[in-house]
């Protein structure tokens, strides 16, 4: 469904990264554990379309997307959950959801989205501002899930969130990809929230991917090491 092939991105003179590859197939989970500043942020930009890349190729089920904007890349099927969530503060809940309607017919919210997460239907007129960092998580992948994706990107969506939130985004992200059959990139730091949600793990490191291992064969001492400071 998404294959990334030699990506290259700069920053000036500066290489970020280095002919990153990875392939995620349909209805699959892939986390990208890394610890701050190895890539993880400037690789989801990239894919997203924030961030141009030097070389490389980014195809969505065979289309080519890179040199593509970002809303183009999200009509092909691409979603994008950033990190710090980057919700509208004084919208309401639903208001934020409704934000990502703008190219999706009808522009009515589908019903499994309060399904996925209940605490959005009771605050479904309280301002996003006012919502907790989980609360607010929960909104941020509602209204990327509501374009309908075909590969939906979550970045660092465990970051100052509370343990047993952690654990209902979890859960919430398997039910969407039984429910919807879509394919899940996540970068995390956070290695048990990548067991319980990644079919595999990949690190990446100084801007390139130096380690992957399928969920089952996951040397959990040997990923924590990448992650250690």
């Amino acid at each position: 469904m998404l294959e990334v092939r030699d990506l290259q991105v700069r920053y000036g003179q500066s290489e970020a990264l280095h002919g990153v590859s990875f392939k995620a197939a349909a209805n699959e989970t892939v986390a990208i554990m890394g610890r701050n500043g190895m890539g993880k942020t400037t690789l989801f930009k990239s894919l997203i379309g924030m961030l141009p890349a030097a070389a490389g190729s980014i195809t969505l089920g065979g289309l080519e997307l890179r040199g593509q904007q970002s809303h183009r890349r999200v009509a092909a099927g691409m979603a994008f959950v950033p990190q710090g969530r980057m919700i509208f503060p004084t919208l309401s809940v639903e208001e934020n959801i409704q934000t990502g309607l703008e190219h999706v017919q009808p522009r009515r919210i589908p019903e499994d989205i309060y399904a996925l997460f209940p605490v959005l239907w009771d605050m479904r007129r309280r301002k996003g501002g006012n919502l907790s960092g989980g609360q607010q998580q929960q909104l941020a992948i509602a209204r990327a899930l509501v374009t309908n994706p075909k590969v939906m990107l979550l970045d660092e969506p465990t970051e100052g969130i509370q343990p047993s939130i952690i654990k209902d985004i979890a859960r919430a992200l398997n039910e969407i990809r039984k429910l919807r059959q879509i394919t899940i990139v996540v970068s995390e730091q956070v290695l048990s929230f990548a067991m319980d949600v990644a079919d595999r793990l990949l690190v990446i490191e100084g801007g390139r991917l130096v380690h992957e291992t399928a969920r089952a064969d996951t040397d959990a001492a040997h990923i924590k090491q990448y992650l250690s400071v």
